[in-house]
């Protein structure tokens, strides 16, 4: 009877132990997000009961200190606009690929240690490369010069696709949106443009980049890493062109596939 009771406690203590094995995203608005979705069924799917998944909004990037302190069982973390390039300054340790994007997405915390990841940039990368089949002649038009379009850049010049990049602030790309109304042949000489931006993104449905979409053709390749809502404005406006549109929800499965294998390794 002592050893039935000691096998009982033991597992319990086990089960304990397992519950409290925590991932999940940081940003400065998360609601929008998918992740927590997609992790809890795959987690139901895989029967990893041990496993929970959670959204946390910051305010402050620096507002991660007390989420770790008050989180002691986090394992790993997703992080989404606008702390990518933010959060580094915390990161004890970061990835080679990640150091040379200027972006990290992933988290792993190990012994109190937080090391950095970007799984954006291999996922657009596969997304990409299946979906678009003009690789070879491809010039492409990127909307956006944050985290994720540093991702977008480093998957383009490992496809060898030409790009350059449109900014809101001048100085900080190859064109600003106005430059973009001066000059038509901007989009007339691209065949792949990809928004990298936030502009339309859940719950701001009503917004979209401001180009003009009149020049855009079925000759264009649309690419929107925004997949809340699925059919952006900037998706619809392209696609009522006759363009071939896709949205970033392949994306997030694969990066958080790849998150996965980071987490577990």
């Amino acid at each position: 009877m002592i050893a039935v009771k000691a096998k009982f406690f033991r597992l319990l203590f086990t089960n304990k132990n397992k519950m409290e094995k925590k991932f999940g995203l940081i940003g400065s608005t998360v609601s929008h997000s998918f992740s927590k979705s997609y992790f809890d069924e795959k987690f139901f799917r895989e029967g990893l009961r041990d496993c929970h998944y959670d959204l946390y909004a910051l305010n402050s990037v620096d507002e991660l200190k007390n989420l770790l302190a008050d989180n002691p069982e986090l394992c790993g973390l997703n992080v989404t606009i606008p702390y990518k390039e933010k959060v580094i300054k915390l990161l004890s340790d970061i990835d080679t690929a990640a150091k040379n994007i200027g972006a990290v997405n992933v988290i792993k915390i190990q012994n109190g240690k937080l090391k950095g990841f970007n799984t954006d940039s291999d996922a657009f990368y596969e997304t990409l490369e299946k979906w678009f089949p003009n690789i070879k002649n491809a010039k492409a038009l990127v909307l956006g010069t944050g985290g994720s379009s540093k991702a977008v850049q480093q998957a383009l010049r490992k496809l060898g696709i030409a790009f350059e990049l449109v900014s809101r602030e001048s100085g900080k790309g190859d064109h600003t949106y106005e430059s973009l109304e001066k000059n038509k042949n901007i989009i007339s000489g691209v065949n792949l443009i990809i928004n990298t931006t936030p502009l339309g993104m859940s719950p701001d449905t009503n917004n979209f980049p401001p180009i003009d979409y009149d020049l855009i053709t079925p000759q264009h390749y649309i690419y929107d890493l925004i997949y809340n809502p699925a059919r952006t404005l900037f998706i619809q406006k392209a696609d009522m062109r006759g363009a071939n549109v896709k949205n970033g929800l392949e994306m997030l499965q694969f990066q958080a596939e790849k998150a996965w294998a980071i987490w577990n390794n």
